[in-house]
């Protein structure tokens, strides 16, 4: 009896959950899933056209596997530890190219390393691939200029379309993968509104599509051809008001993620495969000068369903040139 609500449970968290940060360990869902890396002032780059460097790390920690109905499996010792680590190089231009909107171009480079251990060995219990370099991130956009007010800008919004390239490393014998081995399309709409001048609201709204993986993992589909994660949708919120003007913003942050189509195996709908998650936490921006910034955001998850859940720690460095 036990032996198999062990298995059952851990089949359910490779196939729904290793989606750990950003996607960085994934089977089911893609590399590339931006949950709480971006926040505060995001509807615009923070000094106009140019090159921008991003530097992102994020840890995650979780002690707690949840099944499809959100209650903890109890798998018996799980300690999950995963860094992250994303390289983003981004232009934004100063010609307009469409509906008065400036093209920009996004790139991103996750690294990854993670550690998973339990308190008892089991051959059934998921295995983490050794570090490396995720899946790469390229998104073309359109940037909108700022609405001003009398008073400084009142909104400000940009689309892209962000693509996943299955450049990063995959094993189909591991669980814990820095790459997905599938290409997935991601775009997302971002806004930034001033409510007033020192307060603002951020909302970046993504769809995720993935493509088939036409090397599925040896614990789940072993036989299969192929498998192909759901559609899913997932936001980041957060709200910051300017206690230090021009340095020191303080805020609330968070993420949102539903998975809306079944996960399939060789074309079959799987049941019970959607995930979700919700966090929320506090975070603070500091900024040195105009075009550069250090984003600091803390989340604790609540509501997962087919996934870990846990909390987060990320620190965000942005400067422009």
């Amino acid at each position: 009896m036990f032996k198999r609500r062990v298995v059952r449970s851990v089949l359910s968290f490779v196939l729904l959950s290793l989606v750990l940060v950003n996607g960085a360990f994934s089977y089911d869902l893609p590399l590339g899933l931006n949950l709480g890396f971006t926040t505060f002032l995001d509807g615009a780059p923070p000094a106009g056209p140019g090159f921008y460097f991003t530097q992102y790390v994020q840890y995650i920690t979780a002690d707690q596997l949840n099944d499809a109905d959100g209650n903890d499996m109890n798998l018996p010792g799980t300690e999950l530890e995963a860094w992250v680590s994303l390289t983003q190089l981004l232009y934004q231009s100063d010609q307009t190219l469409l509906l008065g909107a400036k093209w920009g171009m996004d790139l991103i480079v996750p690294y990854v390393s993670a550690n998973l251990e339990y308190d008892i060995n089991n051959p059934f219990f998921p295995d983490a691939n050794n570090a490396g370099f995720g899946d790469i991130l390229v998104g073309p956009y359109l940037q909108w200029d700022p609405i001003m007010g009398k008073n400084g800008p009142i909104f400000m919004h940009r689309i892209e379309f962000q693509m996943l390239l299955p450049t990063g490393k995959y094993n189909a014998d591991k669980e814990l993968n820095p790459g997905s081995n599938v290409f997935s399309f991601n775009p997302y709409w971002s806004g930034t509104l001033f409510i007033m001048p020192q307060w603002t609201a951020s909302l970046r709204v993504h769809y995720l599509w993935n493509a088939e993986n036409d090397e599925p993992n040896r614990l789940l589909y072993g036989g299969a051809s192929d498998s192909q994660a759901g559609q899913a949708i997932h936001l980041n919120f957060a709200s910051a008001y300017e206690v230090i003007s021009p340095m020191l913003r303080l805020g609330v942050n968070g993420y949102y993620l539903k998975q809306i189509t079944d996960s399939e195996v060789d074309g079959n709908s799987i049941d019970d495969s959607k995930e979700s998650v919700f966090a929320i936490g506090p975070g603070a921006v500091l900024s040195f000068s105009k075009g550069s910034h250090l984003f600091f955001n803390l989340y604790f998850e609540t509501d997962a369903e087919n996934r870990p859940e846990g909390s987060r720690f990320n620190v965000r460095y942005v400067h422009h040139f």
